[in-house]
């Protein structure tokens, strides 16, 4: 059963990674990255709901906490994705998953400020290891020969501090109700939310393109499947163990970028994504330890 746990959400992280490649393809075809968006998440609430259905009895409750909460899970998702694919479209798929994955990191340096977190010098070399990371990933070391724009590395930290957003809001739900309602209410939320600022007439135009395939799976892929083999999974394995599987969505980008994409990635930036990956799996072991 344990590993059963784990292989799911080894495969939840795989389609993670894949899905910012297909977001990628999109848009290099010329779909904007908020509409990409915007698909990934309906695509996923469609197949939220119709899992919310098959019990619905047993799923549906009123508790004005759990939409208060959800819907503050659904803004994360919603920037998260929105601010991920931007940072594609300014770097590349390796930054912009790598640089996701840097969040924790930060949301310590936050709880510090808070006095949330005790002050320890493992964790501040942890931040100081991700920080170093980011600057041999981004190029920031030679402001002449930046590898990275400001628009890339900030829209990828974006991204991760919004998907903590959406962990916490998720988290505080769990004794609420089944995440099967969580995830269909926060992402019901998530597209009303992009309703309001993407383009609303290239997006009907997805309906008749001959794109709508990839956009599809990418809302299966990135939304739909994924979430629900990383919910069922992540019951069955213990947080270091989620924690470390997990990575294997910033590889799977990085090899979809650099293998089929064509990203060129040098030896500093892959040092750099090695430096974050490894620093932030440490910390997240030791956190749940």
């Amino acid at each position: 059963m344990r590993y059963l746990g784990v292989g799911l959400v080894m495969l939840a992280g795989l389609f993670w990674g894949i899905s910012g490649g297909i977001a990628d393809i999109l848009m290099d075809k010329g779909w904007d990255p908020i509409v990409i968006s915007f698909y990934r998440g309906a695509v996923g609430f469609i197949c939220f709901l119709a899992w919310f259905l098959v019990r619905f009895k047993q799923n549906w409750t009123t508790s004005p906490h759990l939409y208060i909460w959800s819907l503050l899970a659904g803004l994360g998702v919603a920037g998260n994705f929105t601010f991920y694919f931007l940072s594609i479209e300014s770097s590349s798929i390796a930054v912009a998953a790598t640089l996701v994955y840097s969040a924790p990191v930060f949301v310590l340096l936050v709880s510090f400020l808070r006095g949330i977190e005790r002050s320890t010098w493992f964790k501040w070399g942890c931040i100081a290891g991700v920080l170093i990371g980011i600057i041999l990933l981004t190029g920031a070391y030679n402001p002449e020969s930046i590898s990275v724009s400001f628009l890339g590395a900030a829209a990828g930290l974006a991204a991760g501090l919004c998907y903590a957003l959406f962990i916490f809001g998720f988290k505080k739900t769990a004794s609420i109700a089944k995440p099967q309602t969580t995830l269909t209410i926060a992402f019901f939320s998530f597209c009303l939310i992009l309703l309001l600022f993407m383009n609303k007439g290239e997006a009907a135009s997805v309906v008749t393109s001959s794109d709508l395939g990839w956009f599809v799976l990418l809302g299966i892929l990135g939304a739909g499947i994924s979430f629900i083999l990383y919910v069922i999974g992540i019951r069955r394995t213990a947080p270091s163990t989620a924690s470390m599987v997990a990575m294997v969505e910033p590889v799977t980008a990085s090899l979809f970028g650099v293998m089929l994409l064509g990203d060129d990635l040098g030896l500093v930036q892959f040092l750099g994504m090695v430096l974050i990956l490894a620093t932030v799996t440490i910390l997240s072991v030791k956190q749940s330890g």
